[in-house]
């Protein structure tokens, strides 16, 4: 069974043991066309209050619109955006209770890091000692302190980042929308910054609106992820449930990789006909002449190994099936060695992997019907 689509059903069932929390965020039928362009195609969400939610997806599904929306600095072709149960459709900016911070983090390089995390307070015209106060506080937050004196170009692109942080979480805004804010460093950067900014979020409280292409930020600081696709919203899910549960193939094959059994292979392998995900990890591969435990739980698999990719921790291997179809297979390097992978190439192998990690995905018709703009009952449920 696949997990619920869409945003409202998710959230309601996720809080039926208890009372549920309150709505930070709520769209109700947002749309948004650019000419003859439909960016963002009927989105019904609610986000809860203290929540780290990440809409992800690939360029042009429609994410950044909506955040665009949410801030105000796009408006709605039709839908409606509530914060905290306040309509701010029609709202500008400078009237709605959130904060973004974007990739390029537009710090003013003729400030000190001090001057530009108080800037929104000068704006705002707060006194000038609740000011110091609240910028040392949020200095304080991101793990700044004594770096107020600084400019913007003595700091390190990680430091930057916590500055533009820093500048909206002294606004005390209940919403904090970012842009992709990790995407301009380097990746082993990326990932401090990822494990940071999830603790940041626990310390301060407040609702997190993430946008990324990038599935392996989204799995690592989400509390619950919207996948993003030609507008719409594919499935809302925890980590968990989206990766081990995808709803289509689309999600399955977008959040991490996963192999896609159908047709005439479908109905030899597993049995049934449909289309059915599963993940590379879940399958062992080993020698044709290895004996296997029977069982109605277990399914098999010959093929051929057409290819060897070593990837360091892991390595994976793509086999042709002797029924049809190719799957690739992902071995952690434990015991074996790429030599002892390698040896595998061009020889036949068997696959085996548990029932219970085979996904039935939405017919292929359907999934057509969809990208086609056909409406389907599952959508944003």
């Amino acid at each position: 069974m696949s997990a619920p689509v869409g945003g409202r059903a998710e959230a309601t069932a996720s809080a039926s043991d208890a009372a549920p929390p309150a709505v930070a965020i709520s769209l109700d039928d947002l749309h948004k066309t650019f000419g003859t362009v439909a960016a963002v195609d009927g989105i019904d969400l609610d986000i809860f209050d203290g929540e780290f939610f990440s809409m992800l997806g690939p360029s042009g599904s429609g994410k950044t619109t909506v955040l665009r929306m949410i801030a105000g600095f796009e408006t709605p072709t039709r839908g409606r955006i509530v914060l905290s149960g306040k309509d701010v459709t029609g709202e500008p900016p400078f009237a709605r209770d959130v904060n973004t911070v974007f990739q390029d983090y537009a710090l003013f390089p003729h400030m000190s890091v001090h001057e530009n995390v108080e800037y929104g307070l000068r704006v705002k015209k707060v006194g000038r000692a609740d000011r110091r106060t609240r910028t040392n506080e949020a200095l304080e937050t991101v793990r700044l302190h004594g770096f107020g004196d600084r400019a913007p170009h003595q700091l390190s692109g990680g430091q930057r980042q916590r500055v533009a942080l820093a500048r909206a979480l002294v606004n005390r805004p209940k919403v904090l929308l970012l842009d992709e804010p990790l995407g301009a460093l380097d990746l082993k950067l990326r990932r401090e910054m990822q494990i940071e900014l999830k603790e940041l979020q626990r310390d301060v409280g407040i609702t997190f609106l993430f946008v990324t292409h990038d599935q392996e930020e989204a799995l690592t600081m989400s509390d619950r992820i919207a996948v993003f696709n030609n507008g719409r919203i594919e499935q809302v899910a925890s980590p968990i449930d989206l990766y081990e549960q995808p709803a289509s193939s689309f999600v399955a094959g977008f959040v991490g990789t996963s192999n896609l059994l159908d047709g005439d292979a479908a109905i030899k392998l597993i049995g049934s006909r449909g289309l059915f995900s599963i993940r590379p990890e879940k399958i062992l591969l080993r020698s044709v002449d290895t004996a296997t435990e029977p069982g109605d739980q277990i399914c098999e698999a010959r093929g051929v190994v057409r290819d060897v990719v070593y990837l360091g921790a892991s390595t994976h291997s793509v086999v042709d099936l002797d029924v049809g179809g190719r799957l690739t297979v992902l071995q952690q390097n434990l015991e074996s060695s790429i030599e002892h992978a390698l040896a595998h190439r061009g020889g036949p192998v068997l696959l085996t992997w548990d029932r219970s990690h085979v996904v039935s995905l939405k017919p292929l018709e359907e999934e057509e019907n969809q990208s086609a703009g056909e409406p389907s009952n599952q959508e944003n449920q």
